[in-house]
């Protein structure tokens, strides 16, 4: 099993002087500490769930560049970026541009999005669901041609959103045959859809039989469209209390025997963030007594 880091707030001691120098000493602690990957929300607003509107947000894939100077074996992405933000070929690119800076480390999650609010806040068009999720076929259709070959295809491409004309990409990214793309959600006849045709990974998240549920919904469009489904990498998004300080926190032993209840449904990468996640304890404890016993499961 893998084990990622997802960093959702930045939000910690000594303001807004204090976030790089806080970010790049978490980065290091996760990378030294063997985790497999390290996330950022693609959000300009914290969401509902983790904190008001108005506390700090960073920008996910400039976030992901100082991570990248800060780390040098976990793979680093978005979990997951809305795909209204940025215009499809812009999508590839930036996650070509992340491959080659950060040594072949890079993920290009994607989704369809949903935070109406810091949209309409900031001014981005948010097209009704329908025209997201066709955006979002796009962005994969475009990223796929650009990930081939030397430069990319060089050709052109008319989908339902997006008529370009040259889908040039040079430098070609370092990960071959392509970054690998993960689709986030779990939409049973759409985003799962999506997820078997076009991507290396899918993340979900709930509870073993809802993940269950899920793989298995992944695997049936993977049969429809003729596709391995062992070819897709299986992840999920979870909530681990280690580190923190209060009554809620969890023993390294149950979080062990938890992630191993998610393998027994089917996952294969376990994403979660960590409270107080700046103390680097909750960081160091999963290093030392969890990383080591699910590397088997």
């Amino acid at each position: 099993m893998k084990v990622g880091l997802q960093i959702p707030a930045f939000d910690w001691p000594g303001g807004t002087e204090a976030i790089a120098p806080t970010l790049a000493r978490i980065a290091r602690a996760a990378d030294d500490a063997g985790f497999d990957s390290i996330w950022v929300m693609d959000h300009f607003f914290q969401i509902r769930g983790i904190g008001p509107a108005t506390d700090p947000m960073l920008e996910g894939w400039t976030t992901l560049g100082f991570l990248a100077a800060h780390t040098s074996r976990a793979r680093l992405g978005l979990m997951v970026g809305g795909v209204h933000y940025r215009q499809p070929g812009l999508w590839a690119k930036a996650a070509t541009t992340l491959d080659v800076l950060s040594g072949g480390r890079a993920w290009l999650g994607i989704g369809a999005a949903w935070n109406e609010q810091e949209s309409r806040g900031l001014g981005f068009e948010f097209p009704p669901l329908g025209v997201r999720f066709e955006l979002l076929e796009d962005a994969l259709r475009v990223a796929h041609a650009m990930f081939q070959g030397e430069r990319g295809t060089e050709g052109a491409l008319d989908g339902d959103h997006v008529h370009a004309t040259r889908l040039l990409n040079s430098p070609q990214s370092i990960t071959r045959p392509r970054v690998p793309i993960m689709i986030g959600g779990g939409g049973e006849r759409k985003t799962l859809r999506l997820v078997a045709q076009y991507a290396d990974g899918c993340n979900v998240f709930g509870g073993p039989p809802g993940i269950h549920r899920k793989y298995e919904i992944l695997r049936a469009h993977c049969e429809s469209v003729g596709r391995d489904a062992d070819e897709i990498e299986r992840s999920t998004l979870q909530d681990v209390r280690i580190g923190g300080q209060g009554a809620r926190n969890e023993t390294p032993s149950q979080v062990v025997d938890r992630f191993g209840e998610l393998a027994d449904a089917g996952a294969q990468h376990v994403v979660f963030a960590l409270p107080d996640v700046w103390r680097l304890e909750g960081i160091e404890t999963i290093g030392r007594d969890v990383i080591p016993e699910v590397r088997d499961l």
